[in-house]
């Protein structure tokens, strides 16, 4: 099999000390790597190394032996921004001042010493270092003062993109229309998928389903990923395998038909959102051991303000007693982590915001406060409509954060069964 006809191989490295300390979490490897697999060629790895020379040097190295070579971060003016310097040692290029790319990161550079009210000279050497590329390579334009670089050696392309999220995204856009790119990525052909997003059900009953249905191979990758609570069955199919796919989707909807809310990428509060605005419904949250996170879910999606009407976080007892309007008398008998407490703070946020649905959360999500009647990880949700409610009971133990997480999911989720056709249903 000749090199134009294998299947090409793309290998992702992601440099920046503080990913590999912990500090920070990395988001661009992932974006990569589905943006090639939306495209049809699956990252063979993503590396996450460090600023150290030697180390980053090892990887650019190993991704040059792949047909597709993709660098993230390490772009910048500093003296530990080595991206640029180290790809041209790697590929065995010198290194080369760009005077159009020299003037036209100094355009910005000066704009922003006169902004600072600093002299120019102090940028002059970020300047010249940022515009300095390995031969052969271009710029793909700018993200701030640094430019994503496209380097094509023939049996290599290599992209270096900046590390920041929106400016790495922003400039991979381009790197896609360029030829080198579309040389690399038209050899391989985009695989049919199918996203199907269930809830409620656990990753062993999912596989189970699968197993049942005949398994994967042959043309048909399955995955099954838990994420957000959430589980996620990512279904590809090759070319020439859509029949066989097709048989193992019916295999898999059919027992898990009940858990099964979508079979696209769109998000839980999404939907929540896009229920609301089709029946002309209005919601509001009142949280307490979450502390806003279902509210921040809701408005983490554009044009949420046309549903969502705001929410409560009610911390204490007093605040539910006196924003919520949940009865002193409720709060003594039953204590604030019950499920009356929860039917009524979801009421109260309905008519204290002057909205059609109403979701609350309350529960303890420790690690201290716990007792032995209402240990820690005993969670009560409950959302109403206008068709009635509905109230969940969770008990897991777990971290701070992961209480609160699968709280959030759940309250969601709530809220999307209470708005869905023929509510209530036993």
């Amino acid at each position: 099999m000749t090199g134009a006809d294998r299947r090409p191989r793309a290998l992702v490295v992601v440099t920046g000390s503080e990913l590999v300390r912990g500090d920070r979490t990395d988001l661009n490897g992932p974006f990569l790597a589905r943006e090639l697999l939306e495209r049809g060629l699956e990252a063979a790895r993503v590396t996450i190394v460090g600023d150290r020379p030697d180390e980053l040097e090892a990887a650019l190295h190993e991704g040059l032996e792949a047909d597709l070579c993709l660098v993230s971060g390490g772009l910048g003016p500093t003296h530990d921004d080595r991206t640029i310097e180290l790809l041209a040692r790697a590929a065995g290029r010198t290194l080369l001042l760009g005077p159009a790319l020299e003037e036209e990161i100094g355009s910005l550079s000066r704009a922003f010493a006169t902004r600072l009210g600093r002299p120019f000279a102090d940028f002059e050497p970020g300047v010249r270092k940022q515009a300095t590329l390995p031969e052969g390579a271009r710029s793909l334009g700018l993200a701030g003062t640094a430019p994503g670089v496209l380097l094509d050696l023939g049996a290599c392309v290599a992209v270096a993109l900046p590390g920041p999220p929106a400016e790495l995204q922003r400039l991979w856009a381009r790197a896609v229309e360029t030829e080198p790119l579309r040389r690399v990525l038209g050899r391989v052909r985009p695989p049919r998928r199918h996203l199907l997003r269930l809830f409620g059900v656990s990753e062993s009953a999912v596989a189970r389903a699968l197993t049942e249905a005949g398994g994967d191979g042959n043309g048909v990758e399955v995955t099954i990923c838990a994420r957000d609570f959430e589980i996620h069955v990512d279904v590809l199919l090759e070319e020439g395998a859509e029949e066989r796919g097709e048989t193992l989707l019916a295999g898999l909807r059919s027992p898990l038909e009940r858990y099964l809310f979508a079979e696209d990428g769109e998000a839980v509060e999404a939907l929540v959102l896009a229920r609301c605005r089709a029946r002309g419904l209005t919601l509001a949250t009142a949280e307490s051991c979450t502390g806003g996170l279902v509210a921040a879910r809701l408005t983490s999606v554009p044009g949420s303000s046309d549903v969502f009407r705001g929410g409560v976080v009610a911390y204490s007892d007093a605040s539910k007693r006196d924003v919520l309007r949940v009865p002193g008398e409720l709060l003594r008998s039953d204590g604030a982590v019950s499920a009356a407490v929860a039917e009524a703070m979801a009421a109260g946020a309905r008519e204290h915001l002057g909205a059609d649905v109403g979701v609350s959360v309350t529960g303890v999500a420790g690690p201290a406060g716990g007792t032995a009647e209402k240990p820690v990880g005993l969670v009560f949700v409950h959302a109403v409509g206008p068709e009635g409610g509905r109230g969940v009971e969770l008990a897991y133990p777990a971290d701070r954060d992961s209480i609160r997480r699968r709280a959030t999911t759940t309250a969601l989720h709530l809220v999307r069964r209470v708005l869905e056709p023929g509510f209530p249903r036993g």
